[in-house]
Formats: structure tokens, sequence, C-alpha cells
């Protein structure tokens, strides 16, 4: 693959993609933790003291639901809604095609691997010559403009 052809996305429009992501999701799963649990949820988000999580459906609405969603994202658009909406995309980093599932996947969980470095592997991607956070290298992927760099 040519990357010369290629525009890596940098930190500031992969963040804002995040921010995206998180107001997309929290849209969805507010109303309905809200719903399910009443007020007291929000509550207990906010007691230091209050338990991990409120139950399964607390469990399945904060962590598998937006795994699910992230990753059938990724493998139908190659990229989530916030990425949709700043124009760029996951592709594979040797090919600059799609990416398998099994890399999708491994970058997800890669996405732990950088944030309980203290976020070190995500600030990463401001620093990499091809703009790839710790989550992008272990999964062989990286996020680009979804148009081609043209000359000029």
């Amino acid at each position: 693959m040519d990357d010369s052809q290629l525009k890596y996305a940098g930190f500031w429009v992969r963040t804002l993609a995040a921010l995206i992501d998180t107001v997309f999701f929290m849209i969805i799963l507010a109303p309905l933790l809200t719903l399910i649990y009443g007020t007291q949820y929000w509550a207990n988000a906010m007691d230091p003291n209050g338990q991990l999580s409120m139950g399964t459906a607390d469990l399945i609405l904060n962590y598998v639901f937006p795994a699910l969603a992230v990753i059938l994202f990724w493998i139908y658009r190659s990229a989530t809604p916030g990425k949709i909406i700043t124009k760029v995309k996951i592709v594979d980093a040797k090919t600059g095609g799609k990416p398998s599932v099994g890399q999708l996947i491994g970058r997800y969980l890669g996405y732990y691997v950088s944030l309980f470095s203290l976020g070190f592997g995500i600030l990463w991607v401001a620093f990499d010559k091809r703009k790839q956070g710790w989550h992008d290298k272990l999964a062989g992927t990286l996020v680009i403009v979804s148009e081609p760099k043209t000359e000029a």
C-alpha cells in the first residue's frame, strides 16, 4: 500500500469523533437506564460508595451494547457515527482496505490497553507518524480521512 495516498486522521479529529459517539450513546442509553432504574440510578452514579453495577440491565446497556454497537458499526461502515460525521474511517494498515472482523475486535480490546496505561495509548496518536494509537498498532489498523489526499 502506498501511504502517500492516505491522509491520517489526527488526534483532535479523533477526539471530536469520540465525543460525538459519547453523546450519541448517552442519548440512546440515558432514557433506557432511567426507565429501568428510575432517577435514583443517576444519584447512585454520583455516590462514591455506590455499586459498580445496578444490575443486569446496567451491565448490558453500559458495557455489552456499546461494545457490540461499536464493533458492528466498524464492520459495516468502517466507522462509528462520530467517525462518519468527521469523515474518517478505519482501514487495514497493510492494505488500506477493510480490516477483518478479528482486527476490529482486537482493536476494541486494544482500547483497554490504551486506556489502562493512563490513557497514554490514546495520546500516542498525537505523536505517531501514522497517527496510530496503541489499539491501532495492536490491531494493524489506521484511521484515515475518508477522501483520499489530492495533489494540488
